[in-house]
């Protein structure tokens, strides 16, 4: 409406102008090199509006004439810019749909139309990693870690292909580099964190937590319990040399993570030691509440040393009576029905587990016939059952089941990664499960480049499953050697079979944490469908930390 307004004053406006000079015709007079014109006013307007609008087109097609080249340019710049878009976004495409050809034509067809966009060094660097050639891939994430705007971007590929060719030391460089940005990335903390507990650098791997955190990396809970691991690890670390310093990081441990069993154990022995009874207690039942563990149960048994065995009976029944129908809580009771003598007790203990019974419950009832009625007969009969009843729970991550709690997976490097539960419980770990005591076998591998003959047995038990439902003889051979930190590892059986082990999530396109094929791997479109499985440094360092 108020436009509709406007353009009327503006129209009544003119024609009121247009009367008024009409109404006034006048007569103008002009002499010019000796000639002299006579007209009237409006005559003399029209003249010198036509020739206003003369000058301007004369103008306007003066100017489009000088700015011709520059327009013929423009055009050609935006032609070649939308030519190398497309190749850009088909290339990556290429990339991500693992097309080794199409992505090495849009990746050279990229680096004509556009060499200095920060996608076609992406581009780049993905096609070579996608066709195995890694010395292409580093230099091109050498060219983006030097630029300020894909400098985090080529210091992550270059971690990730130091972690290929199993270089720790280039690794840790490239994610302390990044590291130290302003905004930390997730996987560079990440990583400093875990190569700083594989060296056994506790006060580093704190310092880099505590960065963690204030980077908005983990929030507060996450914070204390990882810190409570790393103390945990400092004081077991620590616990022969300076026994002062390990008492006071355990009982720190055991007040950020109350739940933690390796903090509680080693709180309450240390203030077992010093007399502070039931302080000790109060750590002890506080982690039995949570997480009911046979270490937890050995440590209330012996709070005042020197104690009977009825003593530690009636201790440990206490103990199981805030765990009711815990199968921990009844085979510590038994344990120590046994040792007490108490036949009954320990009997009606491992009654409700005889039933199915596992390799723990078994061996108790095979003592207990023993002990109680002189049964060899019985007792054998109850080991032979042992042999095949189901595995009991142990610490466990990522498949690999250790003798002792570690701070740290010697499979993937993720931080308080053991859990104690049954190995074969869950699908996290595939169907391959590294047993403990053959720990020692992956420690004494030889590099990558000189492929070790040695063997680690693998057993393959089902849940629920007796044992002899696998085979007794099946031993595998290692493809690599224990991944790195994020890494997993290959193994084939010595008849030539895989063990399927779940292949990681995917992604769309090939990020630099997601390297692609191995050296070896052959090119073209059907390389894909072979992707090799990156070595690593072995694990003695971190094992030899809690011998």
């Amino acid at each position: 409406m108020i436009r509709v307004l406007v353009y009327l004053l503006v129209v009544a406006a003119l024609a009121a102008g247009c009367v008024w000079l009409a109404d006034r015709p006048g007569d103008v007079v002009i002499v010019w090199l000796g000639r002299r014109v006579e007209t009237s006013v409006m005559v003399l307007l029209l003249a010198v509006m036509l020739i206003a609008v003369l000058a301007t087109m004369l103008w306007s097609l003066v100017r489009a004439v000088m700015a011709f080249p520059r327009s013929v340019r423009d055009s050609l710049r935006a032609r070649r810019g939308t030519r190398g878009y497309l190749a850009l976004s088909q290339g990556l495409i290429a990339v991500g749909s693992g097309n080794v050809i199409a992505a090495r034509r849009f990746a050279e067809e990229a680096s004509r139309l556009a060499p200095d966009e920060p996608l076609t060094l992406l581009l780049r660097a993905q096609t070579a990693q996608l066709t195995a050639d890694r010395e292409d891939a580093a230099r091109n994430f050498e060219l983006m870690a030097s630029r300020n705007d894909t400098r985090l971007l080529g210091l992550h590929g270059l971690f990730i292909e130091a972690r290929r060719r199993s270089d720790p030391t280039a690794a840790l460089f490239y994610a302390e580099q990044a590291a130290e940005h302003a905004s930390v990335p997730t996987w560079a903390g990440t990583a400093v964190l875990e190569f700083r507990c594989a060296m056994g650098d506790w006060d580093g791997a704190l310092k880099r937590l505590q960065r963690n955190m204030e980077s908005g990396l983990i929030d507060k809970a996450t914070f204390r319990r990882q810190r409570a691991v790393l103390l945990t690890a400092q004081a077991l670390a620590i616990e022969d040399s300076d026994r002062d310093r390990a008492k006071e990081l355990a009982l720190e441990a055991a007040k950020l993570a109350p739940s933690l069993v390796p903090a509680a154990v080693l709180a309450g022995r240390f203030l077992a030691e010093a007399g502070e009874q039931r302080k000790a207690a109060r750590i002890i039942t506080a982690a039995w509440g949570a997480n009911p563990h046979p270490d937890l149960a050995d440590v209330y048994a012996h709070l005042r040393p020197g104690g009977s065995a009825r003593e530690r009976l009636r201790r440990i029944q206490a103990l199981a009576a805030l765990s009711p129908g815990n199968v921990e809580a009844a085979l510590a009771v038994a344990r120590a029905a046994l040792d007490a003598q108490e036949f009954v007790i320990a009997r009606e203990a491992l009654a409700p587990l005889a039933v199915v019974p596992t390799k723990r419950v078994a061996a108790l009832m095979a003592e207990l016939e023993q002990a109680q009625h002189a049964d060899e007969g019985r007792a054998r009969e109850w080991m032979k059952r042992g042999l095949h009843a189901r595995r009991d729970p142990a610490w466990t991550a990522d498949g690999f089941v250790s003798e002792r709690w570690l701070p740290v997976s010697p499979v993937s490097g993720r931080l308080d990664a053991f859990e104690w539960k049954d190995p074969l419980a869950g699908d996290d770990h595939g169907t391959a499960v590294i047993e403990s005591e053959h720990a020692d076998v992956l420690d004494q591998r030889e590099p990558p480049a000189q492929p070790s003959q040695d063997i680690v047995q693998l057993r393959k038990e089902q849940p629920g499953k007796p044992a002899e439902s696998s085979p007794a003889s099946e031993i595998v051979e290692p493809q690599a050697a224990v991944s790195l930190p994020g890494e997993r590892t290959g193994w084939r059986s010595r008849t030539g079979s895989p063990i399927q082990i779940p292949p990681a999530i995917i992604p769309l396109m090939h990020a630099p944490d997601d390297p692609g094929p191995g050296p070896d791997a052959p090119s073209g479109s059907d390389s894909q469908s072979n992707i090799e499985e990156s070595p690593a440094p072995n694990w003695t360092r971190i094992r030899q930390l809690f011998r």
